[in-house]
């Protein structure tokens, strides 16, 4: 488990899941449209799949992309995802042949429950993407549900029988999970670490820093929960070789939907001209 791994090297604590009731409640739910996608550029596909209005990108030629906004991995990140990425390379790469049977079956389930895809990467995380995974205090499977939490979760647990250890019911659950705390918190480096820690510690946090940014409330979360995000954002690096809205807070996403519309807006300024100079 590429957790146990890391807690020699003091990267890693272990990844306790447990349910706390919503104070905040379910109303501002984001739906993320992954079918929409139209152009084969991976990021304007990312664009694309959190905000249908991104779809205006289709309308410009693939040269004019290339000056099309990137997303950028926090300052704050950078030294740990280079070391992280550096001192598990072997491991990485295991993952990455495990996932080209599972990353698939994954992208559709979440893309049913209007997820980012790339919250896939936090079974590697969990688990290195292994249905057997077994934490020492008793997460099990690809998702590191405990016991309690995977029958809130509607997984049957019963003896010999534990469906945390099936790929595609333990992943439904973790769709569902996690769709509930982005409904909580409504960015995706909380529920990060919500789904670590539990959102009681998020909460706490949040109270006691009195900021929704995790790069400020961090020093307020458990050493392993602080760990746990910026390894989900190692290993999305990893793969990817650029960030999502995953990897980003709620207000560099807002952010950076302003750049990519002001981008949108100058390439049609300048559209316009060409035609009016053409005539």
């Amino acid at each position: 488990m590429l957790k146990r791994k890391l807690v020699r090297a003091g990267l890693f604590g272990n990844g306790l899941v447990l349910i706390i009731a919503s104070v905040y409640g379910t109303n501002h739910q984001q739906s993320f449209n992954t079918r929409t996608a139209v152009s084969t550029d991976p990021i304007v596909q990312q664009l694309q799949a959190f905000d249908s209005s991104f779809t205006r990108l289709n309308d410009f030629p693939p040269d004019a992309l290339a000056g099309l906004p990137r997303i950028s991995l926090n300052t704050h990140a950078t030294k740990f995802v280079k070391t992280f990425n550096e001192r598990n390379t072997e491991a990485l790469e295991k993952i990455r042949e495990r996932g080209k049977r599972y990353f698939p079956m994954m992208d559709s389930i979440f893309s049913r429950y209007h997820l980012p895809v790339e919250l896939k990467y936090l079974a590697a995380v969990e688990s290195e993407l292994k249905s057997s995974a077994v934490s020492h205090v008793g997460a099990v499977g690809l998702w590191q549900f405990m016991a309690a939490t995977a029958r809130d979760l509607s997984l049957k647990v019963k003896g010999r029988y534990d469906e945390r250890n099936n790929y595609y019911k333990s992943t439904v659950a973790a769709a569902k999970y996690l769709r509930d705390l982005y409904n909580e918190f409504g960015d995706w480096l909380l529920v990060i670490a919500a789904y670590n820690s539990g959102p009681g510690k998020v909460l706490y946090a949040i109270k006691n820093s009195g900021s929704h940014n995790f790069w400020t409330l961090q020093r307020f979360l458990p050493p392993e929960t602080r760990g746990h995000v910026k390894r989900f954002i190692a290993i999305h690096y990893y793969f990817e070789d650029y960030g999502s809205i995953t990897t980003l807070t709620k207000r560099e996403v807002i952010a950076y939907k302003s750049a990519v519309n002001d981008f949108i807006a100058k390439q049609k300024t300048e559209t316009a001209k060409d035609a009016v100079a053409a005539d």
